[in-house]
């Protein structure tokens, strides 16, 4: 097994607990994904996974939370 992958993301929106809760479950249920850990003070969010991540999806993994991926 490959070592894995981190990646750290930014997420505009997120205003309190639920917020992090909900973006961090549609992470998690992203393919390989082992870890997510959120921020919310700064919208930091990283991702460990078993491979990198598809940009396309960890968008729309974020914006399924209703909130948007800004890098």
């Amino acid at each position: 097994m490959s070592a894995p992958t981190t990646s750290a993301w930014q997420v505009e929106g997120m205003t309190c607990g639920h917020c992090v809760a909900a973006v961090t479950e549609e992470l998690t249920a992203l393919d390989g994904v082992r870890t997510v850990e959120v921020v919310l003070e700064t919208g930091a969010v990283t991702v460990t996974s078993d491979d990198q991540l598809d940009r396309v999806a960890v968008a729309a993994a974020v914006e399924e939370a209703g909130y948007r991926l800004v890098s």
